[in-house]
């Protein structure tokens, strides 16, 4: 056993580790230990830089309640949250990429008729979304569930405007038909920024990032003997589609919104969802 030096400071801590200790937790610590100590080493990290890492990560925690989650904003803006769907989530050829699910989704939306708006605060312009949920075969999947949710025209979820917007504005569940279809009515999603005015936001700021993310609709679709998909439809031409402050957007999901002409809505957007058995090892 020996004492920590910085020449063997990674195989001094991970000595310490009992081989009694669980190994998928020994691995996962071993190289978190490797990383961490290699990116010091490499930085040449600061006593000051150590303290300021310790005062973000602190003021990050305290950031943490029921509404909101600093820490998972903290992990979309550094990409993690991405890479970890991406590596969970790989697709077979033709399913319907996945991407970040959000932190302003809420169990227990209505499930709702066809065709029903779920803009309840009469702001913004109605957009029909239709298309079809399938299996890769491209056989329709009928009674899968379609849990959708949006910001307002203003870029803020229900969650974050409880006084003033109506419970489960621009939310609903939906169950397709026998021939798989979905229909809904909505808003055109607009772009809006992440919380801004916390640790992660100063970050950004710090390090010249904006906050914004582009406009997108949220989709998780369910069915059984398939696997759960948690995706959003992004409005095509939106100015941060490159820039996504979360890193959530895929060219696959880049969908086009077609301006119409009817009582009920300015917008029309066709996307089909195609899920992956649970079987599949992808």
């Amino acid at each position: 056993m020996s004492y920590l030096s910085e020449g063997n400071s990674v195989e001094t801590v991970n000595a310490r580790m009992s081989a009694a200790s669980d190994a998928r937790l020994r691995r996962v610590m071993a190289s978190l230990v490797t990383h961490l100590h290699g990116f010091i080493k490499d930085v040449e990290l600061t006593e000051a830089e150590w303290e300021t890492a310790i005062g973000f990560l602190t003021r990050t925690g305290q950031m943490c309640g029921d509404a909101r989650q600093e820490f998972i904003l903290l992990s979309d803006a550094l990409g993690v949250s991405m890479l970890v769907d991406a590596i969970n989530h790989r697709a077979p050829e033709g399913a319907t990429d996945s991407t970040v699910f959000g932190p302003f989704h809420v169990e227990g939306a209505p499930e709702l008729p066809m065709g029903t708006c779920i803009s309840l605060d009469g702001k913004g312009e109605i957009c029909l979304y239709q298309g079809h949920v399938l299996d890769l075969d491209g056989k329709p999947i009928a009674d899968a569930l379609v849990d959708v949710w949006s910001d307002n025209a203003d870029g803020f979820y229900d969650v974050q405007q409880p006084d003033l917007q109506p419970k489960w504005n621009n939310r609903g569940v939906f169950r397709t038909g026998p021939d798989g279809s979905y229909a809904f009515r909505g808003i055109k999603p607009v772009s809006y920024p992440i919380p801004d005015d916390g640790p992660v936001g100063q970050m950004l700021g710090a390090l010249g990032r904006h906050p914004w993310r582009p406009a997108h609709m949220h989709f998780r679709v369910t069915a059984p003997g398939h696997a759960r998909l948690i995706t959003h439809i992004f409005v095509g031409g939106d100015s941060y589609l490159t820039s996504d402050a979360v890193f959530g957007v895929k060219a696959s999901l880049i969908a086009d919104f077609l301006p119409v002409h009817s009582p009920t809505e300015q917008w029309r957007t066709d996307f089909n969802f195609v899920l992956r058995p649970t079987t599949n090892p992808a």
